[in-house]
């Protein structure tokens, strides 16, 4: 039976009858794709490790011959990185949450995206570590989520007299969130209100990791008060532009309420 295999990270997983599973993968090699895990809950042989979501693995997967709008099989899996590190921490948690549910959201099935999953697989690696805070690699994830996905903000110069951010005198630019670009005072009106104000010091800080290589972007140093403001803009753009409530943001939200 025709098939192939591909390093793939598990995205999300839902229970489909009493032993099987439902599965979405990002893949390297196919892009995103759901498969059903037959006997999955009761096979320890052919799915060990393969049922904690972020978790990497090989997966080999088999077509459906007779049905070809029938499910993909998911014939084994073996695990390559589990990221025990994550899993017992619930703020890394949060935010492996939140990301693998922004790429579910936006990914169509069968459209490989190897620098979506390039992306994806180094910041688990880096959350996993701990080198680099979490919430620095959680910047840098969504402002290259969004160039990579193709609606990437303009924080580089006015998205109506095309001035420079360097050329704008202001210390903090309008950020319009309806067009995703900034604003200078001298062309802020009405239509541009509904966005919030943000310091020219964090959208460089944001526009220089999403265009510098990236293991020297996730090194950057953010002050405190950049790395909550450049926090507040993403994760307010980024539910806006998609038009979704991510249910993972809520929690890591109420998490950091508590602390």
């Amino acid at each position: 039976m025709a098939g192939f295999s591909t390093d793939a990270i598990l995205l999300k997983k839902i229970e489909y009858g009493d032993h099987d599973l439902i599965m979405t993968f990002l893949t390297d090699s196919e892009g995103k794709i759901c498969v059903i895990a037959k006997n999955a809950k009761k096979s320890v042989k052919r799915f060990s490790g393969a049922l904690d979501l972020f978790s990497v693995h090989n997966i080999q997967c088999r077509l459906p011959q007779k049905n070809k709008g029938a499910m993909i099989i998911l014939s084994q899996a073996e695990l390559e990185k589990g990221f025990i590190n994550i899993r017992s921490d619930v703020f890394k948690t949060g935010y492996a949450g939140y990301w693998t549910e922004m790429v579910n959201t936006f990914l169509e099935e069968g459209k490989a995206q190897p620098k979506l999953y390039e992306l994806l697989l180094f910041s688990l690696d880096a959350l996993d570590s701990g080198f680099i805070e979490k919430e620095v690699i959680s910047l840098l994830f969504q402002i290259r989520f969004m160039s990579i996905s193709g609606f990437s903000p303009n924080i580089e110069h006015c998205g109506i007299c095309k001035k420079s951010i360097d050329n704008i005198k202001q210390k903090h630019i309008r950020f319009d969130f309806k067009d995703g670009r900034i604003i200078c005072a001298d062309c802020l009106s009405d239509a541009s209100r509904f966005g919030m104000d943000v310091t020219k010091g964090t959208l460089k800080q944001l526009f220089w990791i999403n265009t510098t290589d990236i293991k020297r972007a996730a090194r950057i140093r953010f002050s405190k008060s950049a790395m909550k403001e450049g926090q507040i803009l993403l994760e307010s753009f980024i539910p806006f532009h998609m038009g979704t409530d991510f249910k993972s943001l809520a929690f890591l939200r109420r998490l950091r309420q508590e602390r």
